[in-house]
């Protein structure tokens, strides 16, 4: 049967084939970095693009357009690359003055860690093997030695986040019965973290007591029943209720809960392993205080305030920890050799005092008068003439939903550009490699050097230098 010719629009006779483009020389070029199979990918997506906005088009089109199309293909297949490219994790220089940025990787690794992570983890390593014996040895052994070093704890376990941890812990003590949580507790955190969901997903009914503000122990007490498994106190982290509010001290809920013979669980939420109340943080449990104070089991986060990695953290008593290692679930949530080395190696400095080699305890440990200093270092090194800048009073803040009402006082650079407007100059630094992630205020951009490590202030000056 003879085929007919289609005949379509003869403006778009002059669009580029894929082909075409993926001969060109900066196709050549990018295809050494992104393979053959996504160029063509993405020089389809040109294409597309341009016969869509062709058809559009009232008229016809020269005979010329085709090398404009062409040139306008090349520039938009470069533009798909370079968004490709920044789609993936990159390293940023965190100018915000929020310690711990959920969205920029919370607390960042120690040169302890980073070390471990590359000399010690990358390759074979002795994950659960005992070079002593020559035989298999335990997953995580130095980590849950060293936590219950810190924390006083009988034993510890590691699993892959809070979540997680909380998860194992309500799933293995209390799935067969009920869970009893203060209403004023039953929070959301961080937009996917919801009490309620984690307890409904464990499998344990949850039984609220008291009320948004005024929860009283008669309130635990008389809703213990034969089928109460567990009781839980969720740290409420980034949120507070003021004002007319109470709730049952942990030594009374731990006397109640030995009375009734049932777990008291502890979430704890931010992981704080030494007081830090001298950095202006009030109001984090210290998690050596709360075994101290009786509770049966606490979980915590490894990269809040411990400074580290994530990971959920557990520790309790022995019979408890037990069972959560023999349960199923726990093979589903257990840590990976890169995060447990670098948990070990700042768990190390946590045990030996080096707080300076923490960069969460480091930052929290600055004083604005010191960040003064380093701020008017850096705006004199300073030579684009169109960059205008002022040192500005300001505050840090913690993130990670820890210290939600603690007062870091800092000084901010406070830039303008006499030719960008504020929300373009914040893009061109933060489009940059690496890029500068400030806040805008007032009309500018604000960089906080708090959250900024001395060895990437050169690179913030070259950056601001060359806009």
């Amino acid at each position: 049967m003879a085929q007919t010719k289609k005949s379509g629009d003869p403006k778009l006779r002059l669009v580029p084939s894929v082909d075409q483009l993926l001969r060109t020389d900066v196709a050549r070029e990018l295809r050494n970095r992104f393979g053959l199979k996504k160029l063509t990918a993405l020089a389809r997506l040109v294409a597309a693009e341009l016969r869509t906005e062709i058809r559009k088009l009232d008229g016809s089109l020269d005979s010329e357009t085709a090398e404009t199309l062409l040139a306008a293909a090349i520039q938009r297949l470069e533009e798909a690359a370079r968004i490709e490219n920044r789609n993936g994790i990159k390293s940023v220089i965190n100018a915000t003055g929020v310690v711990l940025h959920t969205n920029l990787g919370r607390a960042p690794l120690s040169k302890a860690a980073q070390t471990a992570i590359t000399n010690e983890a990358a390759g074979y390593c002795t994950l659960e093997y005992d070079t002593a014996t020559g035989l298999r040895g335990k997953r995580g052994a130095r980590v849950e030695a060293l936590l219950r070093d810190l924390t006083g704890a009988e034993d510890a376990l590691v699993v892959n986040n809070c979540a997680a941890a909380a998860l194992l812990i309500l799933g293995v003590l209390a799935a067969d019965g009920e869970t009893l949580v203060s209403r004023g507790e039953l929070v959301e955190i961080g937009g996917d973290f919801r009490v309620p969901d984690v307890m409904a997903s464990s499998g344990t009914r949850m039984v609220e007591v008291g009320t948004t503000n005024k929860t009283h122990l008669d309130d635990y007490r008389k809703a213990i029943t034969s089928k109460t498994r567990l009781i839980m106190r969720v740290h409420p982290s980034n949120y507070r209720v003021v004002g007319f509010v109470s709730s049952p001290q942990l030594d009374e809920l731990t006397a109640l809960a030995r009375e009734a013979m049932i777990p008291l669980y502890e979430d704890a939420g931010s992981g704080q392993l030494v007081d830090l109340s001298g950095f202006g943080i009030e109001g984090e449990p210290v998690i050596g205080n709360l075994i101290e104070g009786g509770a049966d089991i606490v979980s915590f986060s490894g990269d809040k305030l411990l400074g580290s990695v994530q990971a959920g953290i557990i520790v309790g008593r022995r019979g408890i920890i037990d069972r959560l290692r023999r349960h199923p679930l726990y093979r589903a949530l257990r840590s990976d050799k890169i995060r447990l080395a670098a948990l070990e190696a700042t768990l190390s400095e946590h045990q030996q005092a080096l707080f300076n080699g923490i960069p969460v305890l480091q930052m929290l440990s600055l004083i604005s008068m010191d960040i003064e200093e380093r701020a008017k270092r850096l705006v004199e090194k300073l030579s684009n003439a169109e960059l205008e800048f002022e040192l500005l009073p300001g505050e840090s803040a913690i993130g990670g939903g820890a210290g939600p009402n603690a007062n870091l006082p800092t000084v901010l650079i406070g830039l303008t550009h006499l030719t960008y407007s504020t929300q373009e100059l914040e893009v061109k630094i933060r489009s940059a490699s690496p890029g500068i992630i400030g806040r805008i205020a007032d009309q500018r951009v604000l960089l906080d050097l708090r959250t900024v490590s001395p060895e990437q202030e050169p690179l913030v000056i070259n950056i601001l230098n060359n806009l």
